[in-house]
């Protein structure tokens, strides 16, 4: 039998052509790793599909690009096709809340999102946001174009001299850290547990053990935690009491991390003077209220979508392959899986 009739290289499979990881990269890949893409658009097609790709031979790893809402939830029911062969699943996103980690944990599949190839893209997103409250650009947009031209419109804050709480210090809240110090903002944060002392000298950052306390200190706060059982509705009605009168709220992380109705109360008491919101809950479906309200700073999740940050990403899904069958252990797990 031909050497081509049995392949020894792993067999790696992307759902949908990872388009921005480059073709040079790509094929460089390949010298060690049969590289196929599956072509499916949506939930539907990758049920169809993906068990007759298997069908012609197992897949050693999955890779799932940006833009995975038409495929959610990855489940048992999407990907059972997988098994048991499957070592590896990656994910271009940095969140992973679509995602049935037990399951892959269960059935010795190693799980990596992505760890910093968004984060920058993600911060910088923040501070456009961050600005875009203080300024007040939804209504000097509109004004600017329907020819009203600062109607009724009062001077915006300054950031500098304002505290920014930043809700989360990982690779994302810390690169936000590191760009609202250009803007001359004192930074404080909350996270899960404190970073060294070397990392907040580093970033500038002052630790609150409690969020309440956190809430309390600042003028703007800045969501930048990932979505899990703890964090879902992370800041609701007694969060929103606690903070200072006329604060304002950005969230680049995950729409249920802030309960959007207790947001709504928050905004039309003036509590919240106004909000930057790139994430929702039931996107893209999100309530008419943000649509609407010039409270109210609206972008389509679109946080890590920028040309670098997608090739940071799948690079980043190819170097997790390439470490788990060089190493046996790729180089940023979710889980652990028994060995």
């Amino acid at each position: 039998m031909s050497s081509a009739a049995t392949p020894t290289k792993p067999r790696v499979v992307a759902l949908g052509n990872p388009k921005y990881v480059g073709e040079d990269y790509l094929a460089e890949f390949q010298k060690d790793f049969e590289f196929e893409v599956l072509e499916a658009t949506n939930r539907a097609e990758t049920q169809k599909m993906l068990p007759n790709m298997v069908a012609d031979r197992p897949i050693d790893a999955f890779i799932i690009r940006m833009g995975t809402p038409p495929y959610e939830p990855f489940d048992d029911d999407l990907l059972k096709a997988l098994l048991p062969h499957c070592k590896i699943i990656t994910s271009a996103s940095a969140g992973f809340n679509e995602f049935d980690v037990d399951w892959m944990t269960k059935n010795n599949i190693w799980f990596c999102n992505t760890v910093d190839a968004v984060a920058e893209a993600t911060a910088d997103m923040a501070m456009f946001l961050i600005l875009a409250v203080l300024r007040n650009t939804t209504q000097a947009e509109r004004q600017a174009r329907d020819g009203t031209w600062k109607a009724n419109i009062v001077p915006a804050r300054d950031p500098g001299g304002l505290t920014l709480g930043i809700i989360g210090a990982g690779a994302i809240g810390k690169y936000v850290a590191k760009k609202a110090v250009v803007f001359n903002m004192k930074i404080v944060y909350h996270n899960r547990r404190q970073l060294p002392k070397e990392e907040e000298d580093r970033y500038g950052l002052t630790y609150y053990l409690k969020l309440e306390d956190l809430l309390a200190a600042s003028d703007v706060v800045s969501v930048s935690c990932p979505l899990n059982q703890q964090t879902t509705n992370l800041l609701s009605y007694d969060e929103f009491a606690a903070m200072k009168d006329g604060a304002f709220l950005v969230n680049t992380a995950r729409g249920p991390v802030v309960n959007e109705d207790a947001l709504i109360q928050a905004l039309e008491s003036g509590k919240v003077t106004r909000a930057g919101l790139d994430v929702f809950h039931n996107e893209p479906n999100i309530k008419e209220y943000f649509r609407t309200s010039e409270k109210v700073v609206v972008q389509p999740h679109m946080g890590g979508l920028t040309d670098l940050a997608f090739q940071k990403s799948e690079r980043e899904c190819f170097q997790n392959i390439r470490s788990l069958f060089k190493t046996g252990r790729p180089v940023a797990p979710v889980n652990e899986v028994m060995q």
